[in-house]
């Protein structure tokens, strides 16, 4: 069985779109498009290098990102992640029958989860998904991710794409690594824990106050 990491680029209030670059991706008005450039510095490149050039894994894309990569990275092959991206298998996700010129590119169809579900039986590289933030509501509700890297930059960006919204099973998260770059990136690496756990901190018997209150919401809220 292949596994499947999810490594996204966020905003503190949970925003991925256009990380790169002004031209990103200007969809719904978004108007700050490369907002992850300032930050990058030499604390920041080991993480990044950890993450996207040592791990032997295939590609896994939404239509829109495999667009915005294979007009740049095949044409920079200077770069380490370029070079890796070009001789990679890249899976996506697409209705357009629109041909993938990109080197070992490979369309898949159908509904996303039920796909990407027999993607992850068949032989090969574990995936990675890069961008494609219309990948993440359905797998992430079909408990496909089985790891999630959060890359958090210390800028609140408002509306944008988001990879939650709601529809989401809940379960908590097992932190498995973490690094915090000179600029503030967080870099926090995630594995499903099982359910959520729950608790209180009380430690005496709620007052006659408390018992009122909740006898009140409890009407409200019915």
């Amino acid at each position: 069985m292949r596994k499947l990491t999810g490594a996204v680029f966020l905003s503190l209030d949970g925003v991925m779109q256009a990380p790169g670059g002004p031209e990103e991706d200007r969809s719904g008005g978004f108007r700050f498009g490369g907002w992850t450039a300032p930050f990058g510095d030499e604390s920041a490149s080991r993480p990044l290098a950890k993450y996207l050039i040592k791990p032997d894994y295939d590609l896994l894309l939404g239509k829109r990102t495999y667009d915005i990569f294979a007009a740049y990275w095949p044409y920079n092959q200077d770069n380490p992640i370029g070079e890796k991206f070009q001789r990679i298998n890249k899976y996506v996700l697409t209705h357009s029958d629109e041909p993938l010129a990109w080197a070992n590119s490979h369309r898949l169809s159908g509904d996303t989860a039920e796909t990407v579900a027999g993607l992850k039986r068949t032989e090969g590289r574990d995936l990675l998904i890069q961008g494609s933030s219309t990948l993440y509501v359905p797998l992430l509700a079909a408990g496909l991710i089985d790891r999630l890297i959060l890359m958090t930059y210390p800028v609140v960006l408002g509306q944008g794409k988001r990879i939650f919204d709601g529809s989401q099973k809940p379960g908590a998260l097992k932190l498995v690594d973490h690094f915090v770059s000179d600029r503030g990136v967080v870099f926090a690496t995630y594995e499903p824990a099982g359910d959520v756990p729950t608790g209180t901190f009380e430690t005496r018997e709620p007052s006659e106050a408390e018992l009122k209150r909740r006898e009140k919401w409890a009407k409200e809220d019915a």
